[in-house]
Protein backbone atom coordinates (compact mmCIF):
# COMPACT_ATOMS: atom_id res chain seq x y z
CA UNK A 1 0.00 0.00 0.00
CA UNK A 2 1.08 3.47 -0.56
CA UNK A 3 2.38 5.62 2.18
CA UNK A 4 1.64 9.12 1.11
CA UNK A 5 3.83 12.26 2.45
CA UNK A 6 1.82 14.92 3.95
CA UNK A 7 3.78 17.52 2.31
CA UNK A 8 3.32 15.68 -1.39
CA UNK A 9 2.87 18.05 -4.37
CA UNK A 10 -1.10 18.36 -5.76
CA UNK A 11 -2.31 18.68 -9.28
CA UNK A 12 -4.94 19.98 -11.35
CA UNK A 13 -6.69 16.71 -12.26
CA UNK A 14 -10.45 17.52 -13.37
CA UNK A 15 -11.26 20.58 -15.22
CA UNK A 16 -14.62 22.96 -13.66
CA UNK A 17 -16.74 21.51 -16.22
CA UNK A 18 -16.14 17.77 -15.32
CA UNK A 19 -16.83 18.81 -11.93
CA UNK A 20 -20.06 20.67 -12.14
CA UNK A 21 -20.94 17.92 -14.82
CA UNK A 22 -20.85 15.38 -12.32
CA UNK A 23 -22.53 16.65 -9.43
CA UNK A 24 -24.84 18.09 -11.90
CA UNK A 25 -25.98 14.51 -12.90
CA UNK A 26 -26.06 13.14 -9.78
CA UNK A 27 -28.41 15.80 -8.61
CA UNK A 28 -30.79 15.22 -11.71
CA UNK A 29 -30.53 11.45 -12.30
CA UNK A 30 -31.79 10.99 -8.06
CA UNK A 31 -34.20 13.65 -8.78
CA UNK A 32 -35.96 12.13 -11.70
CA UNK A 33 -35.32 8.64 -10.62
CA UNK A 34 -37.54 9.78 -7.37
CA UNK A 35 -39.94 11.96 -8.97
CA UNK A 36 -41.26 8.96 -11.58
CA UNK A 37 -45.04 8.41 -10.70
CA UNK A 38 -46.14 11.67 -8.74
CA UNK A 39 -44.14 14.36 -10.24
CA UNK A 40 -44.13 13.68 -14.30
CA UNK A 41 -43.37 17.92 -14.99
CA UNK A 42 -40.03 17.08 -12.76
CA UNK A 43 -39.72 13.93 -13.69
CA UNK A 44 -39.36 14.66 -17.58
CA UNK A 45 -37.13 17.67 -17.19
CA UNK A 46 -35.06 16.34 -14.84
CA UNK A 47 -34.57 13.45 -17.76
CA UNK A 48 -34.33 16.05 -20.17
CA UNK A 49 -31.59 17.50 -18.00
CA UNK A 50 -29.70 14.55 -17.66
CA UNK A 51 -29.93 13.37 -21.55
CA UNK A 52 -28.50 16.86 -22.23
CA UNK A 53 -25.49 16.78 -19.52
CA UNK A 54 -24.68 13.13 -21.15
CA UNK A 55 -24.82 14.90 -24.72
CA UNK A 56 -22.01 16.98 -22.95
CA UNK A 57 -19.90 14.68 -21.59
CA UNK A 58 -19.54 12.83 -24.86
CA UNK A 59 -18.58 16.00 -26.83
CA UNK A 60 -16.33 16.95 -23.87
CA UNK A 61 -14.75 12.94 -23.71
CA UNK A 62 -13.79 13.66 -27.09
CA UNK A 63 -12.14 17.61 -27.04
CA UNK A 64 -11.70 18.12 -22.87
CA UNK A 65 -9.08 18.65 -21.15
CA UNK A 66 -6.68 15.75 -20.84
CA UNK A 67 -8.17 13.75 -18.16
CA UNK A 68 -11.69 13.97 -19.17
CA UNK A 69 -11.33 12.69 -22.53
CA UNK A 70 -12.34 8.95 -23.26
CA UNK A 71 -8.39 8.46 -24.86
CA UNK A 72 -6.72 9.01 -21.21
CA UNK A 73 -8.63 6.57 -19.43
CA UNK A 74 -10.78 3.93 -22.17
CA UNK A 75 -8.50 0.66 -21.61
CA UNK A 76 -8.64 -2.14 -23.33
CA UNK A 77 -10.52 -5.39 -21.86
CA UNK A 78 -7.17 -6.68 -21.02
CA UNK A 79 -5.98 -3.85 -18.96
CA UNK A 80 -9.17 -3.77 -16.67
CA UNK A 81 -8.95 -7.06 -16.17
CA UNK A 82 -5.49 -7.04 -14.89
CA UNK A 83 -6.26 -3.80 -12.86
CA UNK A 84 -9.44 -5.92 -11.19
CA UNK A 85 -7.28 -9.18 -10.63
CA UNK A 86 -4.76 -6.84 -8.62
CA UNK A 87 -6.70 -5.30 -6.32
CA UNK A 88 -7.77 -8.44 -3.95
CA UNK A 89 -3.42 -8.57 -3.68
CA UNK A 90 -3.51 -4.71 -2.96
CA UNK A 91 -1.35 -4.44 -5.84
CA UNK A 92 -3.72 -2.04 -7.74
CA UNK A 93 -1.60 0.85 -9.60
CA UNK A 94 -2.76 4.71 -8.23
CA UNK A 95 -4.09 6.37 -11.09
CA UNK A 96 -4.20 10.30 -11.49
CA UNK A 97 -6.99 10.54 -13.79
CA UNK A 98 -9.60 7.09 -13.62
CA UNK A 99 -8.36 4.51 -13.29
CA UNK A 100 -8.92 1.27 -15.55
CA UNK A 101 -12.12 -0.16 -13.24
CA UNK A 102 -13.06 3.83 -12.86
CA UNK A 103 -13.07 4.28 -17.02
CA UNK A 104 -14.82 1.39 -17.18
CA UNK A 105 -17.31 2.23 -15.27
CA UNK A 106 -17.85 5.82 -16.99
CA UNK A 107 -18.69 4.37 -20.07
CA UNK A 108 -21.30 2.00 -18.60
CA UNK A 109 -22.71 5.10 -16.67
CA UNK A 110 -22.82 7.47 -19.96
CA UNK A 111 -24.34 4.32 -22.21
CA UNK A 112 -26.97 3.11 -19.19
CA UNK A 113 -28.25 6.92 -18.60
CA UNK A 114 -28.19 6.89 -22.48
CA UNK A 115 -30.58 3.92 -22.32
CA UNK A 116 -32.45 5.54 -19.66
CA UNK A 117 -33.11 8.77 -21.39
CA UNK A 118 -33.89 7.94 -24.77
CA UNK A 119 -36.47 4.95 -24.11
CA UNK A 120 -37.82 7.53 -20.94
CA UNK A 121 -38.42 9.89 -23.86
CA UNK A 122 -39.63 7.19 -26.26
CA UNK A 123 -42.16 6.55 -23.25
CA UNK A 124 -43.36 10.09 -22.99
CA UNK A 125 -43.87 10.05 -27.19
CA UNK A 126 -45.87 7.18 -27.13
CA UNK A 127 -47.41 8.36 -23.76
CA UNK A 128 -48.46 12.10 -24.13
CA UNK A 129 -47.49 12.61 -27.83
CA UNK A 130 -44.88 15.05 -26.58
CA UNK A 131 -41.02 15.19 -26.54
CA UNK A 132 -38.15 15.09 -29.13
CA UNK A 133 -39.76 11.45 -29.76
CA UNK A 134 -43.59 12.14 -30.24
CA UNK A 135 -43.98 10.75 -33.78
CA UNK A 136 -40.87 8.72 -34.44
CA UNK A 137 -40.58 5.01 -35.22
CA UNK A 138 -39.36 4.45 -31.34
CA UNK A 139 -42.45 6.03 -29.78
CA UNK A 140 -44.84 3.45 -31.69
CA UNK A 141 -43.69 0.62 -29.64
CA UNK A 142 -45.68 -0.98 -27.16
CA UNK A 143 -46.20 1.61 -24.00
CA UNK A 144 -45.54 -1.19 -22.23
CA UNK A 145 -42.96 -2.31 -23.55
CA UNK A 146 -41.14 0.94 -23.06
CA UNK A 147 -41.82 1.78 -20.04
CA UNK A 148 -40.34 -1.98 -18.86
CA UNK A 149 -37.57 -1.14 -20.77
CA UNK A 150 -37.19 2.64 -19.96
CA UNK A 151 -37.33 1.25 -15.70
CA UNK A 152 -34.58 -1.88 -16.27
CA UNK A 153 -31.98 0.95 -17.61
CA UNK A 154 -32.79 3.17 -14.27
CA UNK A 155 -32.38 0.36 -12.46
CA UNK A 156 -29.31 -0.97 -13.79
CA UNK A 157 -28.11 2.60 -13.67
CA UNK A 158 -28.71 3.25 -10.08
CA UNK A 159 -26.92 -0.60 -9.61
CA UNK A 160 -23.80 1.01 -11.41
CA UNK A 161 -24.07 4.14 -8.95
CA UNK A 162 -23.55 1.65 -6.07
CA UNK A 163 -20.91 0.20 -7.55
CA UNK A 164 -19.38 3.39 -8.35
CA UNK A 165 -19.46 4.59 -4.71
CA UNK A 166 -18.39 1.01 -3.05
CA UNK A 167 -15.17 1.74 -5.84
CA UNK A 168 -14.21 4.73 -4.49
CA UNK A 169 -14.83 4.30 -1.34
CA UNK A 170 -12.22 1.12 -1.74
CA UNK A 171 -9.82 2.94 -3.87
CA UNK A 172 -9.74 5.84 -1.07
CA UNK A 173 -8.91 4.03 2.34
CA UNK A 174 -6.90 1.93 -0.17
CA UNK A 175 -4.34 4.52 -1.25
CA UNK A 176 -5.47 7.29 1.35
CA UNK A 177 -6.95 9.67 -0.32
CA UNK A 178 -10.05 11.36 -0.06
CA UNK A 179 -11.47 10.72 -4.14
CA UNK A 180 -14.65 12.23 -4.08
CA UNK A 181 -13.04 16.09 -2.67
CA UNK A 182 -10.53 15.86 -5.43
CA UNK A 183 -13.77 15.75 -7.47
CA UNK A 184 -15.25 18.79 -5.72
CA UNK A 185 -10.95 20.91 -5.98
CA UNK A 186 -10.18 19.36 -9.01
CA UNK A 187 -7.08 18.42 -7.51
CA UNK A 188 -4.99 15.30 -6.83
CA UNK A 189 -2.12 14.58 -4.41
CA UNK A 190 0.99 13.54 -6.72
CA UNK A 191 2.65 10.96 -6.23
CA UNK A 192 6.40 8.98 -7.51
CA UNK A 193 4.64 5.44 -8.41
CA UNK A 194 1.18 7.13 -9.87
CA UNK A 195 0.19 6.39 -13.16
CA UNK A 196 0.17 9.68 -14.94
CA UNK A 197 -0.69 9.89 -18.65
CA UNK A 198 -0.49 13.27 -18.37
CA UNK A 199 3.04 12.80 -17.37
CA UNK A 200 4.13 9.80 -19.87
CA UNK A 201 2.51 11.86 -22.91
CA UNK A 202 4.50 15.57 -21.86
Amino acid sequence: MNNPIANNPTVKVWDPLVRIFHWSLVFFFFLAYFTEDDFETIHTWSGYTVAALIGFRIVWGLIGTHHARFGDFVASPSTIWRYVVAIPAGKAKRYIGHNPAGGAMVIALILSLAGTTLFGMALYGADEQAGPLAGTWIATFDEHTLKEIHEFFANFTLALVGLHVAGVIFSSFHHRENLPRSMVTGRKESRADDVNTSRKNS
